[in-house]
């Protein structure tokens, strides 16, 4: 079918969610999607994180079609064999003791909450039930997951939401001792903000959610759904702060395209929650546990780790010297291959992925004006060059077209935590 039928097809059938690229993807190989015209587009954004190994990779196509031909889904009041290897490989890098899967992120968020409010109802604390959530956070869609989020036009549409969150300004200790009391029953952290524009928390700040929570018996809860499972260059970016969480969610790039999310938690957690509190009917089924276990085999034998810290450092660096040269860029900011470029005007972001993806180059905008760039693990240096070249030239031209556009003042630079930009343990 032509992609004039399909956008006429949808404009008719589908539900309006998503403003749609004129693309029409028929495959993909490596870091590349191919269009049915056959234009060839180098992929740095995988699907919004998840294409981890990019696409076609052999071992993830061969374990797809062995396990399709087997079991596909049965239900959880059955047992089948990759659910618990997967939960203890998972448990192993991680650190933590449980697992429970679902079928996304923003439901691996939803339970999330519903733990840790178990856990304080458990107690008898029954007034235990705020949330202190971070000001500029996403965790997801689904109404939990929208009441902890802090962008208003992701929440306020569907007003009244969950009651009891209250947000914390981001990265601010003190406001965040404040705001903490008796009646908080977690705090809610993405140790990188994705959608919020690629912005890393402080050491100090985790550290001081984590003693706060420590101290009172309230969780601290951890959404890794974008930075985490190796997207930093390590497995989870809260091992980069020597930080264990009560909780943690996990999700894009589990399973190879599968919809796959996981919640890692901590003996002490599961204690509160017992057969019948929770549950899900697609999440955890064989063919998307056997597909994460053979990512995790992947990332071990072709130490996909390490490939991403030495990429990603490449790619940091060479965005880096592009900062130099351009003043409409006002900061270069991120983690492994998770990383933004924010430019000084909505218009100009906006300009700049068009062109992009006129060059048959994939990125996307994240909090209106930071470029954000989420590649594929298995992305090449020459890859990042294409790339970083491409946005050089693309910023040349938008300032030589834009003589008359007034300066605008940099903002005050925002860096990494020294432990996150050097890479230490």
């Amino acid at each position: 079918m032509s992609l004039s039928k399909i956008q006429k097809a949808e404009e008719k059938y589908v539900l309006h969610t998503y403003d749609r690229h004129p693309v029409l993807l028929t495959h993909g190989k490596g870091a590349y999607l191919y269009s049915d015209n056959g234009e060839k587009y180098l992929d740095f954004l995988s699907g919004i994180g998840v294409m981890a190994l990019g696409y076609s990779h052999p071992a993830i196509t061969k374990v797809i079609r062995q396990q399709a031909g087997k079991l596909v889904h049965v239900s959880n009041l059955f047992y089948t064999e990759f659910p618990s290897a997967l939960a203890q490989k998972l448990a192993k890098l991680s650190g933590m003791d449980r697992v429970f899967f679902s079928n996304s992120g923003t439901e691996a968020w939803e339970g999330a909450l519903k733990f840790a409010r178990a856990v304080a109802s458990g107690k008898g604390l029954t007034k235990r039930t705020k949330f202190l959530a971070i000001e500029n956070s996403f965790h997801g869609r689904t109404m939990g997951s929208v009441a902890t989020t802090h962008t208003e036009k992701y929440r306020l549409p569907f007003a009244p939401v969950m009651p009891g969150v209250t947000f914390v300004k981001f990265d601010d200790v003190e406001d965040l001792k404040q705001k903490f009391d008796d009646d908080v029953c977690a705090i809610c952290i993405e140790p990188i903000q994705g959608e919020g524009g690629i912005h890393p928390v402080s050491r100090e700040f985790l550290k001081t959610a984590r003693e706060l929570t420590k101290k009172s018996g309230a969780l601290l809860l951890l959404d890794e759904i974008q930075c985490g499972m190796g997207r930093t260059g390590k497995m989870f970016a809260y091992q980069y702060y020597g930080v264990k969480p009560d909780v943690v969610t996990v999700a894009k790039p589990l399973a190879a395209g599968l919809p796959l999310g996981a919640i890692l938690l901590t003996e002490e957690v599961a204690k509160a929650i017992h057969p019948g509190m929770h549950g899900t009917t697609f999440g955890g089924g064989p063919l998307a546990c056997a597909v994460a276990l053979e990512v995790l085999k992947v990332f071990e034998d072709e130490k996909i780790l390490t490939h991403v810290k030495e990429v990603g450092g490449y790619f940091l660096d060479l965005l880096q010297q592009l900062d130099t040269r351009h003043g409409c860029i006002v900061d270069v900011r991120g983690v492994g291959l998770m990383v933004g470029v924010e430019l000084d005007s909505v218009d100009l972001a906006k300009a700049v992925q068009k062109t992009m993806l006129e060059q048959k180059i994939i990125i996307n905008r994240t909090h209106e004006k930071v470029l954000r760039f989420l590649p594929p693990f298995i992305v090449t240096k020459k890859q990042v060059e294409v790339v970083v070249h491409a946005l050089d030239q693309i910023l040349s031209s938008c300032a030589s077209s834009d003589d008359a556009a007034p300066a605008t003042k940099r903002s005050p630079r925002q860096r990494l935590p020294k432990a996150l930009a050097s890479g230490a343990n």
